[in-house]
């Protein structure tokens, strides 16, 4: 999770660095606003793509036990990275290669945005972006741990490698959002509602072992998280992503029917990446795949009371 969560948030700074291509919204979207004030955004990007993210770790693991397997094992206190390969997300496709207008907005833009400001209830005032945001088709290259050199401020990526994840694609339906800054009435900075049409789709995701010992793979063919029970296999995006003092904390599954997960194609042990690819094919002695596993009306909870959702905090250490 904390994987797609900074993924999310590279997209994101692609998507301001690429301020030039913002257009005006056609009338249909501009009809569906409230009010007459504010501000009305379209942005209009067919595709981001960017070679490397480098995410720097300066202090690296420190040295701790020496006993294999106990904490610190293996550190030496210095600089690491995470880097994530060729990073492309585009419009959305259709397994036959046409646009899927079915998870694209009715205005073709990647978002719509509408922004107001507001005085609040008791002298609180706030900043109010109204989202709707595109489906989109998400891939990633390979993500490997490289060694680093520098400073702070000026940390550089060596050649030193080793992949812990081969690639994946995600196929992600429409979705809106509410975003408050300073003050937030409505509880939590981000606010996701509606449902992802179409369900999450995570493809090719292949986890790998690089040891010296023999190392392989653990690979799903793919992956569709969508309610359960909902004919059309939509999910539900009831999802709070709030500042707090400890942290990024984000709620999400909090659906009340509870989730379906279906894996395919579930590979545990050795095979191969084809030459110049970054999808599992499989070949050699471990690659044949255990099956399919599906998981039915998951329904996951917090703290003491028992509230509805898992609650992930992302911070610094």
């Amino acid at each position: 999770m904390k994987l797609f969560t900074k993924l999310a948030l590279v997209s994101a700074v692609a998507i301001s660095s690429n301020a030039m291509a913002m257009q005006a919204m056609d009338d249909a979207a501009l009809s569906s606003t409230t009010g007459q004030d504010g501000i009305s955004i379209g942005i209009g990007i067919s595709k981001v793509d960017i070679e490397k993210v480098h995410i720097f770790d300066g202090d690296g693991l420190a040295a701790g036990s020496l006993t294999a397997g106990q904490p610190g094992f293996g550190g030496t206190g210095t600089v690491g990275a995470i880097t994530l390969n060729d990073v492309v997300l585009t419009a959305p496709h259709t397994s036959a290669g046409a646009l899927d207008t079915t998870r694209m907005l009715a205005s073709g833009n990647l978002a719509d945005l509408a922004i107001d400001t507001d005085s609040g209830a008791g002298g609180k005032p706030f900043l109010n972006v109204a989202a709707s945001v595109s489906g989109l088709d998400i891939s990633l290259g390979k993500i490997e741990v490289n060694d680093a050199s520098g400073t702070s401020g000026a940390y550089v990526a060596g050649t030193a490698s080793a992949e812990i994840l081969s690639g994946l694609s995600l196929k992600t339906g429409k979705m809106t959002a509410n975003v408050q800054l300073g003050n937030t009435p409505q509880g939590a900075m981000i606010k996701l509602s509606g449902a992802m049409v179409g369900g999450l789709e995570i493809n090719q995701l292949a986890i790998k072992d690089a040891s010296t010992g023999g190392g392989g793979y653990i690979a799903l063919g793919g992956i569709k998280l969508s309610d359960n029970g909902n004919t059309n296999g939509d999910l539900s995006l009831d999802a709070d992503i709030a500042v707090k003092p400890e942290g990024l904390a984000i709620t999400a599954m909090k659906n009340a029917t509870g989730t379906d997960i279906y894996i395919t194609k579930v590979v545990l042990g050795g095979g191969t990446i084809a030459a110049g690819g970054t999808a599992f094919t499989g070949t050699g002695v471990g690659s044949k795949s255990i099956g399919d596993v599906a998981i039915s009306g998951m329904k996951v909870f917090n703290g003491a009371g028992l509230a509805p959702g898992a609650v992930i905090t992302i911070s610094g250490h």
